[in-house]
């Protein structure tokens, strides 16, 4: 069944395995070396005061992590942010990560959130499906900006607005 909790920092290297398989074996991410523990650590550490850092655990073993980080530094920009999910290389195919960004996007709505972000390597048509899935329209597609395993890749933003008002 699993359930979705808060990060702990404690997790953080579980955390670290799912993401590392990530930078190792997919265009997904365009880090080219695997983190440290201890920069995983400080990465979770810097998104829990400020964003929603939730996981997918199941038996006591984390499937999946979502969080929202900041998008842009300059501070007109603070009522967006930028989501992230990953999932367990094993465990696709168990809705885990609709279930992280439904969960997710709950979050956000309940904060000062206005826009969400997804940025995708692309071409990734599992998470291209997830984002639209949620109601999230491509914005953008930049050509050839990550080089990564002797390949240029493109990036697409998806968008959601989450709610219509103004302030």
């Amino acid at each position: 069944m699993g359930a979705i909790r808060p990060v702990r920092i404690e997790d953080s290297k579980e955390l670290l395995g799912i993401y590392n398989y990530y930078v190792v074996n997919s265009i997904v991410t365009f880090d080219l070396e695997p983190l440290t523990l201890r920069e995983f650590e400080e990465k979770v550490r810097t998104i829990i005061t400020s964003y929603p850092f939730i996981v997918f655990e199941e038996e006591g073993i984390i499937l999946g992590y979502a969080y929202a980080s900041k998008w842009r530094k300059k501070p007109a920009y603070n009522f967006t942010v930028e989501s992230t999910v990953y999932v367990r290389q094993d465990a696709h195919g168990k809705q885990i990560g609709s279930k992280l960004y439904a969960e997710l996007l709950r979050l956000l709505k309940q904060g000062s959130c206005h826009v969400v972000i997804g940025g995708l390597t692309l071409p990734n048509e599992a998470s291209v499906k997830l984002h639209e899935k949620f109601g999230f329209e491509k914005v953008a597609h930049f050509k050839a900006v990550g080089l990564k395993f002797g390949r240029w890749l493109d990036v697409g933003f998806w968008q959601l607005q989450l709610d219509k008002e103004t302030v």
